[in-house]
């Protein structure tokens, strides 16, 4: 057995005001509770919401802040992500910092949720990194993993854990547990998925084994969830197959060649049929419509009836 403890912090995220304060006191409470936790992570724009005026530059005050508090505890720390502006453009940003402050790696999110994540540029490059005798760690961001090719490009690099901070408060939450399971199944690794509260989402963290098996499912409330991974079952299950049935990496590494459609020039006049990325526009008609019922005043009494006060 080779065990690596991770905890996933789920908590109320403000899109008003900052919520570092409140990260470093569930660090605090986490690691007062489970000192044998190695990594924590959080969710996705956990530390200043999800509206992009709260972007900044990176390195800045929030890395320095997150790294003191690593260092504090003497773990791994994956301290959600937050906008960054850079050369005038705004990522998605991720930051991995190390039990002695030290920043590992940064990862940008590659696929921003178009057509609604206006103004988020995507990134371009993937992202691994080595917690020394234990494994190797990928990172991947919410909406990212809606494109089977981001996991399965981390996997084909090594990465044998898959830290997944999201912030996802849409009805398609369900949808999502379904890829979480089938990202860690067919890609053969740990999957830890952790969503954030309010403004940040609606819960419902998640983490699954190299089976795709349900290793812990988070509710609708803020949580700590602690769990101790057995890193061996990866390289288990990619050597004998998944429950010792199928094999996928192995079957994918033998066939890699004959996927045509990621050649460089090959046409897709399907994909170009379906026009070009936009937001629906229904959704701006809502917003109207939303206007007018805010500014509605119905009659004082349009039928006539007498309630219960006039009788």
């Amino acid at each position: 057995m080779n065990p690596f403890a991770i905890a996933g912090i789920q908590m109320k995220v403000s899109a008003v005001a900052s919520n570092v304060e409140m990260m470093k006191l569930k660090l605090d409470i986490t690691m007062s509770l489970y000192p044998w936790v190695e990594m924590v992570v959080f969710s996705e724009l956990c530390g200043y919401g999800p509206l992009t005026h709260t972007a900044q530059e990176i390195p800045g005050e929030f890395e320095r802040e997150m790294q003191a508090m690593a260092k504090k505890h003497h773990i791994w720390l994956l301290p959600g992500s937050i906008f960054e502006k850079s050369h005038g453009k705004i990522y998605n940003t991720a930051t991995v910092i190390n039990p002695d402050g030290e920043i590992v790696t940064r990862y940008r999110k590659m696929f921003p949720f178009y057509p609604y994540e206006v103004g988020v540029t995507p990134g371009s490059q993937f992202c691994v990194f080595d917690v020394p005798g234990v494994a190797k760690f990928g990172l991947s961001i919410c909406y990212d993993m809606w494109f089977p090719e981001t996991v399965r490009t981390l996997a084909v690099m090594g990465a044998e854990v898959i830290l997944h901070p999201t912030m996802t408060g849409t009805i398609d939450r369900e949808i999502e547990l379904s890829i979480v399971r089938a990202m860690a199944a067919v890609n053969q690794c740990y999957f830890f998925d952790v969503n954030g509260l309010e403004s940040g989402g609606n819960g419902r963290s998640l983490v699954c084994g190299p089976d795709g098996r349900v290793i812990y499912q988070a509710e609708g409330n803020e949580e700590i969830f602690p769990l101790e991974l057995n890193i061996s079952r990866v390289r288990r299950s990619r050597e004998l197959g998944v429950l010792r049935l199928g094999q996928p990496l192995k079957s994918f590494r033998d066939h890699i060649g004959q996927f045509n459609i990621y050649q460089a020039g090959t046409q897709l006049p399907y994909l170009h049929s379906l026009g070009p990325l936009i937001k629906p526009s229904r959704v701006d008609k809502l917003a109207k419509l939303k206007m007018q019922e805010n500014e509605y005043e119905p009659p004082s009494n349009p039928t006539g009836y007498k309630g219960f006060n006039e009788l």
